[in-house]
């Protein structure tokens, strides 16, 4: 099988898996804000917020070492499962001994069992991370996507069950505890790796060497990212956290849908040519290409429709969502050049330079944060951290242009294609909305995010299948006979 063949396989299997994933994750979501307050969704964030940055530590970023290297054998799997599971091991032990101290910190006592529970997660998170390397090694996407989708549906029916039965944050803390067991034990029946323990400085030397640099990128990265709702918390409460997680989450759908899967086949396949400039550029390019393509207009449409949206979805409780909500999904643009960024400084090993963007932008969503908060509130802290994202985009695209001999000319021709789409969409909701009734928007609102939606949609599925457009030809023409339209 060719690279492109595996690439495409790989990303079918992992597109699709994410976005029933993402669906159901979603409904779930939708009925959990129903039975939950967002001070509930508060205080699970808070948490991630810290065993998150625990997690990028325990696995000192020699997954992605395994899975860049050109030969590793089981030597090398057991070597790293026994690095990982012992920085684990004084991760639990360390959540569970500065956990009142957290709690005192944030002025609430219900951290302390919250964070101790959470950290349980650590004693398997090794294993699982070694099943989930080697899939991914092997570019098996199907079985890892497979495994993915049950238990999402597993852990967000048990989510449901349990705050409907009364059980708060609980609901959201054990159930995500119980679908990563059920996720190990599915990956250890598909891989039928047998890990043992094994002390070998000097292969795991070899890993680190990679593997601190994709570590202390993750990880600054993470904090840039979740330096906002830490903030939010410590300064305004669980319930201004909660709402502004929720914003962020929803404009992060398509990344976390469709980007992510492409990345993981892509930057797997970067590695494979990582010494050959011009297949990674052709790559490069591609990937924005078609970032643009699929994921901008789920973009451009949460910012159009996010007042109806949050509305009709999640009822009034959540409708301070729809300001950031708007201001974040503007950023999509943005995140379609950054991502693919990311794929080429990790696969040509230029993640020491990278972690010196991530540290600056961090620094920026920091200051950014608290002047937003002050003085807009959490619209506010939106527009600053979408100031942090342009920052960011535009360093990463110097950065992996440059390594890669990339130009601004290739830039406009992958961007393109997706940006005339996308215009062509946001002209007719504009004529959609001139042409009903005044105050139909407002006073319909389920009628005119539905209308909205699917004219939106239509027009935008019409302009890929039929515009011609030289550089998605072959793209168009498998959508077409797969709909039966060629």
């Amino acid at each position: 099988m060719s690279l492109g063949e595996s690439i495409r396989k790989g990303t079918k299997w992992l597109v699709a898996g994410s976005l029933a994933g993402q669906v159901l994750q979603f409904a779930f979501g939708v009925v959990l804000a129903r039975l939950l307050l967002p001070a509930d969704f508060g205080l699970l964030v808070t948490i991630q917020v810290f065993t998150g940055v625990a997690g990028m530590i325990a696995s000192g970023g020699m997954g992605d070492a395994l899975v860049r290297a050109k030969k590793v054998d089981e030597h090398d799997f057991n070597v790293v499962f026994t690095a990982q599971l012992a920085l684990s091991v004084l991760i639990f032990i360390a959540f569970f001994t500065l956990s009142p101290t957290i709690a005192l910190a944030f002025n609430e006592p219900l951290y302390t069992d919250l964070i101790r529970i959470s950290a349980l997660s650590f004693l398997f998170r090794p294993m699982l991370n070694a099943r989930n390397i080697w899939l991914q090694r092997e570019m098996l996407f199907k079985e890892r996507s497979l495994a993915g989708l049950s238990c999402a549906i597993f852990s967000g029916a048990l989510s449901i069950i349990m705050a409907w039965a009364g059980m708060g944050v609980w609901s959201l803390i054990l159930s995500g505890l119980a679908g990563s067991l059920l996720n190990l034990i599915l990956l250890d029946r598909i891989t039928l790796q047998r890990l043992q323990m094994s002390f070998d400085i000097g292969t795991a030397r070899i890993h680190s060497g990679y593997g601190l640099k994709s570590s202390a990128n993750e990880l600054v990265s993470y904090l840039r990212k979740q330096t906002s709702n830490l903030i939010i918390s410590h300064v305004a409460g669980p319930a201004s956290v909660g709402l502004y997680n929720k914003a962020e989450s929803l404009a992060m759908l398509p990344l976390a849908t469709i980007s992510d899967a492409v990345y993981t086949p892509v930057f797997r396949a970067m590695s494979k040519v990582q010494d050959d400039a011009a297949q990674v550029r052709y790559l490069f390019y591609r990937m924005i290409s078609l970032l643009v393509v699929y994921t901008l207009p789920f973009y451009v449409g949460l910012a159009w429709l996010a007042e109806p949206f949050i509305g009709v979805v999640y009822g009034e409780n959540w409708l301070p969502v729809a300001g950031p909500l708007t201001v974040i999904s503007l950023c999509g643009f943005l995140f379609c050049i950054g991502h693919p960024c990311g794929a080429v400084l990790a696969a040509r090993n230029l993640l020491g330079r990278e972690v010196l963007i991530q540290a600056a932008t961090w620094a920026f969503v920091a200051v950014a944060t608290l002047i937003g908060l002050r003085w807009g509130g959490l619209t506010g802290i939106a527009w600053g951290v979408a100031a942090s994202h342009l920052f960011s985009a535009s360093l990463m695209y110097h950065l992996a242009s440059k390594s890669v001999q990339g130009s601004l000319r290739e830039l406009i021709n992958a961007i393109a294609p997706g940006l005339l789409f996308n215009a062509l969409m946001l002209a007719v909701l504009w004529g959609l909305d001139l042409l009903l009734p005044s105050g139909f928007p407002e006073q319909q609102q389920a009628a005119y995010l539905l209308l909205s939606a699917t004219v939106g949609g239509l027009i935008y599925g019409a302009s890929f299948l039929f515009l011609p457009i030289p550089s998605l030809e072959a793209e168009a023409l498998r959508w077409r006979k797969t709909l039966c339209l060629a």
